[in-house]
C-alpha cells in the first residue's frame, strides 16, 4: 500500500474515533478498540495479525499502567477517607494566614491531587473555599480558582495520576523525569493560573456560594491525621522514584547503592511501599478494621478500572499504528515537519482535547501518534519526560462544554456557561500554555 493511502487510513481512523466519541457517545474504550481494528484491516494487515497486535498492545500497556494506577487509586482513597486532604488544607490555611490563603489553597490542591483524583479532591475541599468566601465576603473565585489550579496542575503533570502515567508508558518515558519536569512546569503554572489569575478575575466577577449548595461548617477540631504524616506519605513514592532516576545519572552501573535505589524507586515498589504505609498508618492505626481497609481499597479500583481500560485501548491503537506501517509513515511525515517534537505533541493533544473533551482520550491518542516519531528520531532519556508534559499541557487547554470538569466547576460555583468559560476555561488554558512553554525552554538545554 502506498504511503499516501496509509496516511489517509490514519486520518480516517482519527476522524472516526472523534465521531464515535463525540456524536455517537460510544465509550472511549470501545471506540479505541473498534478504530484500531478498522485501521489495521484498511492498512492491509492480515486479519490474524490485527488481533495479535491488539493483544500485544493491550498487554504491553496494562502490564505497567494497571499496577501503578491501581496502587495510586488505593493510596488516594485512604488519604480521602482518613481526612488527610482536609488536614493539609486546614494546616496550610492556618500557617499562611487568611490574607495569604489563596497560596495555601493552591499548594493544598497541588499536594492533594498527587494521590487523589481531581474531582474527588475538589468536592472534599470546596467547603473550605465556601467558608473562607462567606467569612471574608470576597468572591468565591478568589479562593476557588487557586484550589482548582493546584488540583488541575498536579492532575495533569505529576505521576502517579493516571494521565502522565499513561503517556509515559506509551512513549517510554521514565517517571522520574516526568515528576521532575512536572514540578518545574507545574509550580509557575499553578501560580499564574491560581492566585494571580484569581486576584484579577475575582474583581471582574463577584460570585457567592450558590443557594442550592448545602454549606457545611468545617470541623477544625475533629480527629484528623497529622499534617506531617500526610505530607510524608505523599512524598514517599515521589522521592523514591526521583532517587531512582538521579542514581541512574550519577552512579556507575553495577554500584550497589544504584541497584538498591533502582529497585526501591521502581514505581511498582515505591507505590506498594506507600500504599501499605497508608493502610497501616491511616487505616488500622486509626481504628479501621482490616476488613474496612480492604473495602476502602476495593472501592478505589472502581473509577481506576475505567482509566486503566481506556489507557490499555490507547496502547492497542499505538500498536496497530506501528505494526501496520501507518506509524512509520506518520512518523516520517512528522519528522519532516519544521515543528519541534515537543510543540507537535502539544498541538496534537490540544486538537483532540478541543474536539472531544476528555483529557485521558486526548493524552492516549496523542501519545499513540507520537510514539512512531519518537522511535524514528531516536529520542530517549529526559526529552521524553518533556514530551509527556507537552502532551499533558495540550490535553489541558481550552476545556469547554464537552468536558465534565467544566460542568462540575460551574455547578459548585453557581456559574453560567459564559462565566465558566471566562474562569475555568481561561485557567485551564493558562496552565497548558505555561506547561508547554516551560517544556520548550527546558528542551533547548536538554535536546
Amino acid at each position: 500500500m502506498s504511503d499516501q493511502m496509509l496516511i489517509l487510513v490514519a486520518l480516517a481512523g482519527i476522524f472516526l474515533l472523534l465521531f464515535l466519541v463525540i456524536r455517537t457517545k460510544l465509550h472511549a474504550f470501545v471506540a479505541l478498540l473498534l478504530v484500531s481494528l478498522i485501521v489495521g484491516i484498511l492498512a492491509g494487515m492480515p486479519l490474524n495479525e490485527v488481533v495479535t497486535s491488539m493483544q500485544n498492545g493491550m498487554g504491553g500497556t496494562l502490564g505497567f499502567v494497571a499496577v501503578v494506577v491501581g496502587l495510586g487509586a488505593m493510596f488516594g482513597q485512604m488519604l480521602e477517607v482518613s481526612g488527610g486532604a482536609e488536614r493539609l488544607a486546614q494546616t496550610l490555611v492556618k500557617k499562611f494566614g487568611e490574607d495569604k490563603s489563596q497560596w495555601a489553597l493552591g499548594l493544598t490542591g497541588f499536594l492533594v491531587a498527587i494521590p487523589v483524583f481531581f474531582d474527588v479532591g475538589f468536592i472534599i475541599l470546596v467547603p473550605i473555599v465556601y467558608g473562607l468566601a462567606k467569612k471574608t465576603g470576597k468572591s468565591l473565585l478568589y479562593y476557588g480558582i487557586p484550589l482548582l489550579a493546584g488540583l488541575a496542575v498536579t492532575h495533569s503533570f505529576i505521576p502517579p495520576t493516571p494521565g502522565p502515567i499513561a503517556v509515559a508508558d506509551l512513549i517510554g518515558a521514565e517517571l522520574g523525569w516526568v515528576i521532575l519536569f512536572g514540578a518545574i512546569a507545574g509550580v509557575p503554572a499553578m501560580i499564574l493560573a491560581g492566585p494571580l489569575f484569581a486576584t484579577f478575575i475575582s474583581k471582574k466577577l463577584h460570585v457567592v456560594v450558590p443557594d442550592y449548595m448545602n454549606l457545611e461548617e468545617i470541623e477544625y477540631d475533629k480527629d484528623l491525621p497529622s499534617f506531617k504524616l500526610i505530607a510524608s506519605l505523599i512524598m514517599v513514592p515521589l522521592v523514591l522514584i526521583l532517587l531512582n532516576t538521579v542514581s541512574g545519572v550519577l552512579l556507575e552501573e553495577g554500584d550497589i547503592v544504584r541497584e538498591i535505589l533502582t529497585f526501591l524507586g521502581h514505581p511498582f515498589v515505591a507505590l506498594t511501599i506507600a500504599t501499605i504505609l497508608t493502610f497501616v498508618l491511616l487505616g488500622t492505626r486509626r481504628g479501621y478494621s482490616r476488613q474496612e481497609v480492604q473495602d476502602i481499597a476495593t472501592k478505589a479500583l472502581e473509577p481506576a478500572g475505567i482509566i486503566i481500560l481506556v489507557t490499555g485501548a490507547g496502547g492497542v491503537f499505538k500498536q496497530i499504528l506501528i505494526d501496520s506501517g501507518v506509524g512509520q509513515v506518520l512518523g516520517d511525515m512528522m519528522a519532516g515537519s519544521s515543528l519541534p517534537p515537543i510543540l507537535l505533541a502539544f498541538l496534537i493533544a490540544a486538537v483532540v482535547r478541543v474536539a472531544q473533551g476528555s483529557a485521558t482520550v486526548s493524552m492516549v491518542t496523542a501519545a499513540g501518534l507520537m510514539a512512531p516519531l519518537i522511535s524514528i528520531l531516536g529520542l530517549e532519556g529526559p526529552v521524553l519526560g518533556l514530551i509527556v508534559i507537552a502532551i499533558a499541557s495540550g490535553a489541558t487547554v481550552l476545556s469547554h462544554v464537552n468536558d465534565s470538569g467544566f460542568w462540575l466547576v460551574g455547578r459548585y460555583f453557581g456559574l453560567s456557561v459564559k462565566d465558566t468559560l471566562k474562569t475555568w476555561t481561561v485557567m485551564e488554558t493558562i496552565i497548558g500554555l505555561v506547561g508547554v512553554s516551560v517544556a520548550l525552554i527546558l528542551g533547548l538545554f536538554i535536546s
